[in-house]
């Protein structure tokens, strides 16, 4: 990706046409407000004006924090908070209210306002070579479809549109059935894959390519439960050559070097390094979530004469600290190596707990901590959010063949993750149909864990609720007692219901929540 400085005036102009005149989704500037044609007059300006559509998916809503992670890992089998905090995300007590629920919905809905504007602009735009429009619009349609991902994955039906809309538009519109939208972004995604490139010189990496249009095609497909077309997709990518499962499952998490955080599992990543410009807005604080607390947590015995003092200068030794939350650590079945099969190499490079010769006091997600104080110091981390990787798309593959066709093909995706997992092989034969589906709920659990996937693939298989039900939860968390049926699906937020009330026109329950 460009240097963020490169990028700075044109991003901030647009980003205050576009989301600066107001907080509400309803009041932003309307199609008949804005002249397309002061926009992009040259290649330079269509460019700039994508990368700031890069730099709109760091917002605290998306991925700069937890802003995602409330709605696709906080509050699942895997993670949990070393205190009483978040109790909203990890209680289920949250509502058509709820601040952070608000704060995304807007936040993916900014980015697709941008987007509308920025293909109409470039698109048949003179002033710009067609090889330029074709790979901005390739990203813009990308980055729109996966806003709209999320949207369909969170709401359901939401509303809907392809071009900037008036105020008076924006203040009538209706849902529109989340199918129909899939369907419609699964055709963008195929003009991006033709519109993309298969990769990326260095200095661009962390743009979309074909590859990652492919993978958020191939999810489109799964959550339709298509399993066709989702094989469809994962094949094409598994056979691509620019990915690979890496041969060592710790190599894919490797993030300490900034300059080289990007490798051949990685198909798309938002990236956060070397963006310092405009004060440290563009580094992520993600990171702060999986790290550990010193002094007022860590290590397990800081209280007894000397071992914090020792600790300490272990770490300091190595410039690293502890300077983070301790709010997304594992829930108490993870962490035991019990609960894992045995011989799984995956568990000692996803669990930690112990760490220079100090027991802790809570186990954390080694994999995606970062304890490095020069790159990821608290609330300025360069570590880039890993979207979608190999070992993710082998696994849809495998749940896909064994949905279409039983395990019989499905044995050989499957058993390229666990391959890696275990020393020696420990390849899976023998199952049956339903066998195979059962022990896939696992192996994505331990393959993906800390990683965003959990709650939404417990929501598609239909055992959301009986697993939050029956999951051991920290002390001081009881999702068990509230979750129900109406969780499944948000709330659209209370204050759009209010500006637009035919939000409610083809659902008066909004999702259950009336």
């Amino acid at each position: 990706m460009k240097p963020i400085k490169d990028i700075k005036i044109l991003t901030i102009i647009l980003i205050v046409l576009l989301a600066g005149c107001s907080d509400d989704f309803l009041k932003e500037e309307s199609k008949s407000e804005l002249t397309t044609t002061t926009f992009f007059k040259n290649d330079a300006e269509a460019k700039l004006a994508v990368n700031g559509l890069y730099m709109l998916l760091h917002q605290d809503g998306l991925y700069r924090n937890v802003g995602l992670d409330r709605f696709y890992l906080m509050g699942g089998d895997e993670v949990g908070t070393n205190r009483a905090e978040d109790n909203e995300t990890y209680n289920y007590t949250w509502n058509a209210s709820t601040a952070y629920v608000y704060d995304t919905y807007k936040a993916l809905y900014e980015v697709i306002r941008n987007a509308d504007l920025f293909i109409s602009s470039i698109e048949g735009n003179e002033n710009v070579s067609e090889s330029v429009q074709n790979q901005a619009i390739g990203e813009a349609l990308f980055i729109r479809a996966l806003m709209y991902w999320h949207l369909t994955n969170i709401w359901g039906d939401v509303p809907y549109f392809r071009e900037l809309l008036s105020i008076d538009e924006l203040s009538t519109i209706e849902r529109t059935d989340k199918e129909l939208i899939r369907e419609e972004m699964r055709n963008d995604l195929d003009r991006a894959y033709n519109l993309l490139p298969a990769s990326y010189p260095a200095s661009d990496l962390g743009r979309a390519t074909k590859w990652a249009a492919t993978a958020l095609k191939a999810k489109y497909f799964m959550m339709e439960e298509n399993w066709a077309g989702t094989l469809a997709e994962c094949k094409k990518l598994i056979q691509s050559p620019n990915h690979r499962l890496l041969d060592n499952f710790a190599d894919v998490f490797d993030q300490k070097d900034s300059y080289n955080q990007y490798n051949d599992e990685i198909i798309f990543a938002v990236d956060f390094f070397g963006r310092d410009a405009i004060d440290d807005v563009f580094k992520q604080s993600r990171q702060n979530w999986y790290n550990p607390r010193i002094d007022k947590d860590e290590p397990l015995r800081r209280n007894e004469p000397g071992v914090s003092a020792a600790f300490k200068q272990a770490l300091n030794e190595r410039n690293e600290w502890m300077a983070g939350y301790g709010k997304m650590i594992p829930l108490p079945e993870l962490a035991r190596a019990e609960n894992w099969e045995d011989g799984d190499l995956r568990y000692s490079e996803t669990i930690i707990q112990e760490y220079l010769g100090f027991e802790l006091q809570y186990p954390y997600f080694k994999k995606m901590w970062n304890l490095d104080q020069e790159n990821h110091a608290r609330h300025n981390s360069s570590v880039n959010y890993v979207v979608f990787r190999m070992a993710d798309i082998y696994l849809m593959a495998a749940e896909a063949e064994n949905e279409l066709n039983g395990p019989g093909e499905a044995y050989e995706y499957v058993n390229a993750v666990r391959a890696r997992a275990f020393n020696p092989d420990k390849p899976w034969s023998g199952l049956s149909k339903e066998e195979f589906r059962t022990k896939m709920y696992d192996e994505r659990k331990f393959e993906l864990c800390g990683e965003a996937y959990r709650k939404l693939d417990l929501w598609r298989w239909g055992i959301l609720i009986e697993t939050i039900r029956n999951t051991e939860q920290r002390p001081h968390n009881n999702p068990a007692s509230n979750i129900s049926e109406k969780h499944l699906k948000y709330p659209l937020p209370e204050e759009e219901i209010i500006l637009n009330p035919n939000l409610l026109n083809t659902d008066a329950t909004n999702n259950g929540w009336q």
